[in-house]
């Protein structure tokens, strides 16, 4: 690595640190936790400890209280390696709540093991580290992010921004990956699936068939930001319903996707009320579905922008805007919009589209959104062009680039 790139979750970080006795940091392995809680520069006071070390682990299962007694405040991380230790924290913030005296971090979703988020209730904030973000990767996390700007200002700043390429997008957000750290990214995502498979998943449930268990995460990769089936999913797995439903849990806890819900604040009997599916990395979903190139792929171009753009967005807000929900909408047979961000009693709808140019048809979808919803403030027609151009009143089209910018 040629130097810690700060991280857009750093200043919720440590708000959240200042105000709350326990915070919870997860994130998918390998996205940059360890290295965010090792280099981040308000962390340098804080002490250390991992459960990827052996010795430390063994430490806790053999007395938990004394391993935390000591010099506070105190980071642990991979903390859910050993989910017992947390009931041991409560009694502790219990008996002193003084903010800020347990950083927890994990590649498991804390809220979504009932026993953690019991344990914690009413003690802990938690807080998500996603995939690099475009802005991260380039280094400017210090710019105020376009898309806030614009919920700020009512309009987009005036800066010079790159075109996305394919092959950023193949990339994706993994750190070791995005910053060119390894050489070849099919060997190292690899690795990746291999200690996923046989470390994580076995950490978190014992899946005795690893091997329906990949085929199920190749299937998802190929279905990719579309509308969930789980009886579908099941059939082509192979599998009864009742696992796959488990076995898609597994993944959303340990952050390889994600469900996107349906935005149902509008009444229609025709709305979808499915969640949607993303993989968490455009990256992995690329390695997963075995696609080597986008450059000459056309068919799978908008399925991969449309997730580049979902985990940028999910990067931005989770550390602009928590409180955030970015759902979408559908109804069935006629309209969608990608995304809509609901921030208060307000929403945003955005439409990605792959290509340079429009056509009115691309807009009919935020269009009928608009004439469905009072509460959308304004809609965004996210395209492959260089120029923000107001279209109409509320709709603007805007280069992708300078969205996630």
């Amino acid at each position: 690595m040629t130097g810690y790139k700060p991280r857009e979750i750093s200043k919720v970080l440590n708000e959240a640190l200042e105000n709350m006795p326990v915070v919870v940091l997860s994130g998918m392995r390998q996205a940059g936790k360890s290295t965010l809680l090792l280099n981040q520069p308000e962390l340098h006071n804080r002490r250390y400890m991992t459960f990827d070390d052996f010795g430390v682990l063994e430490a806790a299962r053999r007395n938990p209280e004394e391993l935390i007694a000591g010099e506070e405040p105190l980071t642990i991380d991979e903390a859910q390696k050993y989910p017992e230790l947390l009931n041991v924290i409560k009694r502790e913030v219990d008996k002193k709540r003084t903010p800020g005296r347990f950083l927890l971090s994990g590649s498991a979703n804390f809220l979504l093991l009932k026993k953690v988020a019991e344990s914690l209730a009413g003690r802990a904030v938690y807080l998500t580290l996603h995939p690099f973000t475009r802005r991260e990767i380039q280094g400017v996390t210090k710019e105020i992010p376009a898309i806030v700007y614009f919920l700020e200002k009512g309009v987009f700043p005036n800066r010079n921004v790159k075109p996305i390429s394919w092959q950023e997008i193949m990339k994706g957000g993994m750190p070791s990956v995005c910053l060119k750290e390894v050489k070849n990214p099919s060997i190292w995502f690899r690795g990746y699936e291999q200690t996923y498979l046989e470390r994580d998943i076995r950490t978190l449930s014992q899946v005795a068939d690893l091997i329906s268990f990949r085929h199920l995460l190749q299937l998802v990769a190929l279905r990719n930001t579309k509308v969930l089936n789980i009886s579908e999913l099941a059939r082509d797995a192979k599998l009864n319903v009742v696992t796959t439903s488990r076995y898609l849990s597994l993944m959303e806890t340990s952050f390889i996707l994600s469900r996107m819900p349906p935005y149902l604040g509008n009444r229609s009997s025709r709305l979808i009320k499915s969640p949607k599916i993303y993989l968490s990395d455009t990256g992995l979903a690329s390695y997963l579905a075995g696609i080597k190139s986008l450059d000459l792929n056309e068919t799978n171009r908008g399925t991969f922008l449309e997730n580049y753009v979902a985990q940028n967005l999910e990067g931005v807000f989770s550390a602009h805007y928590p409180d955030a929900k970015v759902t979408y909408w559908n109804i069935q047979g006629r309209y969608e919009v990608d995304f809509i961000i609901e921030i208060g009693s307000e929403t945003i709808a955005i439409e990605v589209k792959n290509s340079s140019r429009w056509q009115e048809r691309d807009l009919s979808g935020i269009k009928a959104y608009l004439g469905s919803s009072k509460r959308c403030r304004a809609a965004i027609l996210a395209y492959n062009g260089n120029d923000v151009v107001k279209l109409e009143n509320k709709i603007s089209a805007v280069p992708i680039s300078m969205l996630l910018s």
